[in-house]
């Protein structure tokens, strides 16, 4: 730390990423992405994009809108195109929250939340989960300020039903309430049906996850066009060419090879409960995760152990050395062979 660090920003704690390994090969289980490349499409796409890099790209984004708008039954005015759903969140930290408007979010949840309250010097509300990881609905309901729940959760994997996200939208239409949809793709309800009767709901999604493009860094966000117009203010305030050429013309890509991304997610669900079967038969707990990765424990073995073990064994999950979460470790779903080894792997625990 710099002696010229505002004093406002010398408490920062930054999100911390998964590990990305060096030099040794490792089975990568830790930071969710796709086992799978990028649609082909998506790749010719970009590849044509490389062409006209001396060109600025254009900040509506409006071929990339249109087919996503499309794809989810909204209007080009209900969607907003992002650097990877992370700034979509931002925006809604920058747009939406005050000391008025404190976030409010889960205490076992997204990290990037508590690092964004920071960022903004505000003071969130952090509401605890149920003991099962369960969202506390009711606490949600009628609590004060800007919502933002994770559906699925992160790390637990586990989603909130339709009637409970409307439940909360309904107790105080005044109040700002925003879906992170990470993970939606993988067996969970999305709240986009919500948004003709809701005007306070806001729906992020990336195309890091179901898409196969963490690398390229993607998102959006969806919601009544007042809002989407208060988010579009803040992007213009700040980076208003904020999705590269190469990056919109892969999202173009993937949008147009949509049975891809749906073969995709469902051998990545045939998957993780194949892998939830093996487990559970060597005596492994597990939330009910219906999100890309699983939330694991052993009775016998303590998480910081079991991600030690693996890693000696070339494989990386993701340990959190937090309080309620010490016992378990995340695992990403990686393809039948990958599942396969660290199953393996775990039946060596000793």
């Amino acid at each position: 730390m710099s002696k010229f660090l505002v004093n406002s920003r010398k408490s920062l704690v930054p999100y911390t990423p998964g590990e990305q390994p060096r030099g040794m090969q490792y089975i990568k289980l830790n930071t969710n992405e796709s086992p799978f490349a990028p649609s082909k499409k998506a790749q010719a796409e970009a590849k044509k994009a490389v062409k006209r890099l001396e060109l600025y790209p254009d900040p509506t984004c409006r071929e990339l809108t249109e087919k996503i708008a499309k794809s989810i039954g909204v209007d080009f005015e209900n969607v907003l195109v992002t650097n990877g759903s992370d700034e979509i969140l931002q925006f809604c930290f920058a747009a939406f929250c005050d000391s008025q408007n404190p976030p409010v979010f889960a205490d076992i949840t997204y990290g990037f939340y508590s690092v964004f309250a920071d960022l903004y010097n505000l003071t969130p509300t952090v509401i605890p989960l149920n003991a099962d990881f369960s969202l506390p609905v009711d606490k949600f309901a009628y609590t004060k300020g800007t919502l933002f729940i994770a559906n699925p959760n992160a790390p637990t994997g586990l989603a909130v039903s339709l009637s409970d996200i409307e439940k909360i939208l309904l107790q105080d239409p005044e109040r700002i309430v925003v879906i992170d949809e990470a993970y939606i793709d993988f067996g969970g309800q999305s709240a986009v049906s919500l948004i003709p009767k809701c005007d306070n709901l806001i729906v992020t999604q990336t195309f890091s996850k179901s898409r196969s493009m963490a690398g390229a860094r993607l998102g959006f966000g969806t919601a009544n066009k007042e809002l989407i117009a208060d988010l579009n203010t803040i992007k213009y305030s700040t980076n208003p060419y904020n999705i590269n050429r190469m990056t919109m013309a892969a999202g173009i890509g993937v949008m147009n090879d949509e049975k891809y991304t749906a073969k995709n997610c469902k051998e990545i669900i045939a998957i993780r409960e194949f892998t939830k079967q093996k487990l559970k038969q060597l005596g492994w707990q597990m939330t009910d995760s219906v999100s890309n990765f699983l939330f694991i424990k052993h009775p016998t073995f303590s998480g910081q152990s079991v991600y030690n073990h693996l890693k000696k064994r070339g494989i990386l999950v993701r340990y959190f050395d937090k309080d309620k979460l010490r016992d378990y470790v995340r695992v990403t779903v990686g393809t039948r062979l990958q599942m396969q080894t660290l199953i393996r792997a775990l039946e060596e625990l000793k």
